[in-house]
């Protein structure tokens, strides 16, 4: 398809924690964090995401720990720690949709979200609770301008002998960070990228593809109505500059009016 992914072209370094000298170190293996910092065109990506990851812990979607340092030469990175690592050298399984869809890096964007919600069935140990996150985590996505959700920006762990859902990672309003954007979501949903409104996400998302009960979707939908106000407070005490804060309060609220009119 030829997208661009931020994402993709973010430079990332693996670091190690010096608990006695309170610092990261960049390392080649073994490294328990990942470092994101300044990008030379696109400006302000570690803000950006360790803004929005915080915007999605308010709503109960599962992150890591994460946040921003600042680097001896007076930049901001955002550093994130690995989920995938237990112990000292141990690894957990994960897999992203994109193996197993069986496809690669050039192809993540060919697929569907109807698509992946086989992958969920076929694959998590108990699927209705999978259901629920991805239905949560995709509207977050939604209203919050991520159009760069492609298959490897989605994983299964395995975790005490369960296939579900990992932790949230990558997740940051593109929109903005792109000056504006085509479509609305990397993955085709009822056969479109764009113009999503709440009888495609509710009706035919939630209710149709992916079963949920009136029930489960009026909780994700209140949630995500009452943290409106907390977004907004967040945006204001981040890391972004105020002119980049107030074009994300301008894509939230423009997405917002859109779902609940």
């Amino acid at each position: 398809m030829g997208r661009m992914s931020i994402q993709g072209i973010q430079p990332k370094l693996s670091a190690v924690l010096n608990t006695r000298k309170q610092s990261f170190e960049i390392v080649d293996i073994y490294g328990r964090f990942i470092i994101k910092p300044q990008h030379e065109i696109h400006s302000q990506l570690p803000e950006n995401e360790d803004l929005t990851m915080r915007m999605a812990t308010q709503v109960g979607i599962e992150t890591p720990l994460h946040g921003m340092i600042w680097c001896k030469d007076g930049s901001l990175s955002y550093f994130i720690r690995r989920f995938d690592r237990v112990g000292r050298n141990g690894k957990l399984a994960v897999e992203d949709f994109a193996q197993l869809a069986g496809l690669s890096r050039e192809t993540k964007y060919d697929f569907t979200v109807e698509k992946m919600i086989r992958i969920i069935e076929e694959h998590c140990t108990f699927p209705v609770p999978e259901k629920y996150k991805f239905f949560r985590l995709l509207l977050f996505c939604f209203l919050t301008g991520n159009e760069d959700m492609h298959l490897k920006n989605f994983s299964l762990i395995t975790r005490d002998n369960r296939v579900e859902f990992s932790p949230a990672y990558d997740l940051l309003n593109s929109t903005l960070a792109l000056g504006g954007a085509e479509d609305e979501m990397a993955l085709m949903l009822a056969g479109k990228r764009k113009g999503f409104r709440r009888r495609d996400l509710v009706d035919y998302l939630g209710r149709e593809r992916l079963g949920l009960t009136d029930v489960a979707i009026e909780n994700v939908l209140t949630t995500f109505r009452q943290a409106q106000s907390k977004w907004e407070h967040l945006i204001g005490i981040s890391f972004l500059s105020s002119a980049a804060q107030q074009t994300y309060r301008k894509i939230l609220k423009e997405r917002f009016e859109r779902f609940y009119q």
